[in-house]
């Protein structure tokens, strides 16, 4: 049977995140969007580590679950068309920066883990070469090769995975810093590495440009900083519910276990375009390089962004597919497409209730954005939503695309459209 994985977000302990981001919370959510295992975070920061320690207890193998004692209350509050048993994996991101090729290098790396011993080890050797105590996600002056190599010495288990692996400051293969091909990261190492993390603002396609990438299987994650955000990105298996056979799917790319992904429209992300934020210029690589990657606005140089670099790096033409390749599905979250049809913001009272509403009616978040039938929304009051549903499934949407920093937008309908229509759903 088919499951959702989200296996890199962020605990409370990190910078700009959610204080509610805790295990309830997580256990809470991950139900309400119909993810089956999710990333425990932060592992390497020592008061989200013992708190890991004392509310998990052993699921699957290689998993966890939230105890009893924590869990009995939410999952009285979940609808019971949502229910649905949760396993935690142990995780976390790393941020490195050093010199390497006389470059100054800013690589972020997801660290996922089976065991507390596997992660404890890897924490005592971490502490020794940094502070890991300020930030849920700590800033280490180490390279990427040597983390890796640290990772696997504390348990050849372990896994390391690059993250959001175009970002331009903070990436493997990042615009401002990073490296031209993954092995020049982790040289002799790299067959240590079976799996990249696309980001937000890249999707499966715009990597198979890039031939370089072929022997690595792409993964999606949402790096959420609140538990709302939970499965923005996500994983589909069809293995064993276990680290060991998640891994293995992942390992081998077979495509009877590894499904492929859930994705944002990468025009969404926040760096999907180049631009100078500060000056509102958003702009594509062919204005960047007209006008030689200065803002037109300022003079300054613009930040690169992911489809600007994966050009640079590219080797194939867009719509390009390689021979081994998973499928991938662009959605937008359910808050987002109510808050459109409604008028208002996703935050607001009347999205909450809509939403509880729909899950109560039909089942969790991912169900109704992927298979809900348009003709049973329509019947229960929903016309707009089932059409809005209709076009993010065929991808007919309207793309503004982020840029340095500020998220792009991806709208369903012309504002005429959405009121010409709204009464169809009152």
């Amino acid at each position: 049977m088919p499951f959702i994985a989200d296996l890199h977000i962020h605990s409370r302990f990190s910078r700009a995140t959610s204080p509610r981001m805790n295990l309830e919370s997580l256990h809470r959510w991950a139900q309400l969007k119909g993810i089956t295992v999710v990333g425990s975070g932060d592992f390497t920061h020592p008061q989200w580590f013992a708190e890991l320690r004392e509310k998990l207890e052993p699921a699957g193998p290689g998993l966890f679950q939230l105890k009893k004692k924590y869990a009995a209350g939410i999952d009285k509050e979940i609808p019971a068309s949502c229910r649905a048993a949760v396993q935690v994996m142990l995780s976390a991101e790393i941020s490195t920066i050093y010199k390497k090729g006389e470059r100054t290098r800013k690589v972020h790396n997801v660290i996922l883990a089976p065991d507390f011993i596997s992660a404890g080890t890897l924490n005592a050797a971490l502490q020794e070469r940094g502070n890991i105590k300020s930030d849920g996600r700590p800033i280490l002056g180490m390279d990427s090769k040597i983390l890796l190599q640290l990772v696997l010495t504390a348990s050849p288990e372990n896994i390391l995975i690059p993250a959001h692996i175009w970002t331009p400051h903070f990436s493997v293969l990042g615009a401002a810093s990073g490296f031209d091909a993954v092995e020049e990261c982790f040289e002799e190492l790299t067959p240590q590495i079976f799996a990249l993390e696309t980001g937000l603002s890249s999707d499966p396609a715009m990597n198979w440009r890039v031939s370089r990438l072929d022997p690595f299987v792409l993964i999606s994650n949402s790096d959420a900083h609140s538990a709302e955000k939970l499965g923005r990105e996500a994983n589909i298996f069809d293995s064993e519910i276990s680290y060991f056979a998640m891994r293995d799917a992942l390992q081998t790319k077979d495509p009877k276990q590894f499904l492929g992904t859930i994705e944002f429209f990468p025009e969404e992300g926040k760096y999907h375009y180049d631009g100078h934020r500060s000056c509102s210029t958003c702009m594509s690589p062919e204005e960047t390089r007209y006008s030689g990657g200065l803002c037109p606005a300022c003079g300054k140089k613009v930040t690169v962004g992911v489809m600007h670099r994966v050009a640079v790096l590219s080797d194939r033409e867009a719509g390009c597919k390689p021979r081994q390749t998973f499928p991938f599905r662009s959605l937008i979250p359910l808050s987002e497409v109510l808050a459109e049809v409604y008028g208002v913001g996703a935050a607001s009272k009347k999205v909450a209730q809509h939403y509880l509403k729909l899950l109560e009616t039909f089942g969790n978040e991912f169900f109704i954005l992927q298979d809900c039938p348009p003709a049973e929304l329509k019947e229960a009051g929903y016309s707009l939503l089932a059409e809005a549903l209709k076009r993010i499934r065929a991808k007919k949407v309207h793309i503004r695309p982020g840029y340095d920093g500020e998220y792009g937008v991806i709208k369903v309908f012309e504002p005429w459209e959405r009121q010409e229509n709204q009464p169809a759903l009152l």
